[in-house]
């Protein structure tokens, strides 16, 4: 991996704020947008994942995604399904949401935080739409050249 960590901008969500209803299981769960900031000419594509860092099993997924064009800027609203067509089919694996994004969802009353991580890979994936995400940063290994993390609490 680069010693260069990733840096963008996750839409309307500040590092180590809280996530806008929009973007929670509580409101309408639409895939929050993604500004990437210094993206290494090497990359190809781009993978992200949220995890509930509060969850009782550790580093719970919500979301995994890969196969992004590496691009200055990641849609929001990504649509489900195994293979995201407006991204050059894309593919979204296994977490809480089956080939979709789920946003934060705890237990009423309760605060979780989470973290999305932005991998830049040197290559497409090949991996089973029905992988989780141990499987993914398997394969990925050797691959990433640069990833950042970005964390937000939601209640």
């Amino acid at each position: 991996m680069n010693d260069t960590i990733l840096e963008f901008t996750c839409i309307g969500i500040e590092n180590n704020g809280k996530f806008p209803l929009e973007n929670t299981g509580r409101g309408q769960d639409i895939s929050p947008g993604f500004l990437i900031k210094n993206l290494s000419s090497r990359a190809k594509t781009l993978a992200i994942t949220l995890e509930d860092l509060s969850h009782p099993v550790k580093n719970f997924t919500h979301w995994l995604i890969w196969n992004i064009p590496a691009a200055s800027q990641v849609q929001s609203g990504i649509l489900s399904g195994s293979h995201v067509s407006a991204l050059d089919s894309a593919c979204q694996g296994i977490g809480y949401g089956f080939h979709r994004y789920a946003g934060p969802k705890p237990p009423k009353g309760k605060t979780h935080t989470y973290r999305f991580t932005v991998y830049a890979l040197d290559c497409e994936l090949q991996l089973s739409v029905h992988s989780l995400k141990k499987a993914f940063l398997k394969k990925a290994d050797g691959h990433i050249i640069q990833k950042g993390n970005i964390t937000a609490k939601f209640e």
